[in-house]
């Protein structure tokens, strides 16, 4: 891997079931959608790929088997309450998920361009995987014109969500990888609130 991916240590995740039904989601920015809670909820990893903001959206999410997130540009110490702030340290800025027929290589995408990500940059980074998931720009991504593809699963909070929180879901079979965007209505946020 290129400079930028060794320039600190990747943590790696290695999964070796056959299936796995994967959500990938970023930008949440505090607030989790209920619709990407359900996803995740059905699914048996769960990837957030970066701008977390608060603990408890991680908290909510409850796949069967890994919740696997790495730091965003606004998850840096200081940013959250400063009772989060002991967590935030624990966000790695990238990580490698090891499945069988691939490795997905996971980052926020910020040091690779702060208003749009390179993807030359960030598949020069990460030859050998298979694919590559980065937020940061709130867009919505599936490109699997080479090798490695290049996803964003878009916001699945409620900040520049494009219309409505997003997210995508991997499933696989082996070699067989299946990629699936989902986009959901814009919550009323007021209102959850007050149920809350």
């Amino acid at each position: 891997m290129a400079d930028i991916a060794n320039a600190v240590e990747v943590k790696s995740y290695i999964f070796d079931q056959i299936k796995l039904r994967l959500v990938i989601l970023s930008d949440t920015h505090g607030y989790l959608d209920e619709n990407i809670a359900a996803l995740i909820r059905s699914a048996d990893v769960a990837i957030h790929a970066g701008d977390v903001m608060d603990v408890s959206v991680l908290e909510q999410m409850h796949p069967a088997l890994k919740t696997i997130a790495v730091a965003g540009n606004n998850d840096e110490q200081g940013l959250w309450s400063s009772r989060e702030n002991c967590f935030t340290k624990k966000l790695p800025a990238n990580v490698l998920v090891q499945l069988p027929g691939g490795t997905i290589a996971v980052e926020h995408g910020h040091r690779f361009g702060f208003s749009q990500p390179d993807h030359k940059n960030l598949i020069a980074a990460y030859p050998e995987a298979r694919a590559i998931v980065y937020g940061h720009t709130h867009k919505q991504l599936i490109d699997q014109s080479g090798t490695p593809w290049v996803l964003n699963p878009g916001a699945a909070g409620f900040v520049r969500n494009q219309g409505g929180p997003r997210c995508l879901v991997l499933n696989t079979n082996h070699n067989e990888w299946i990629v699936e965007a989902c986009i959901f209505s814009q919550p009323n946020v007021e209102a959850e609130s007050k149920q809350h």
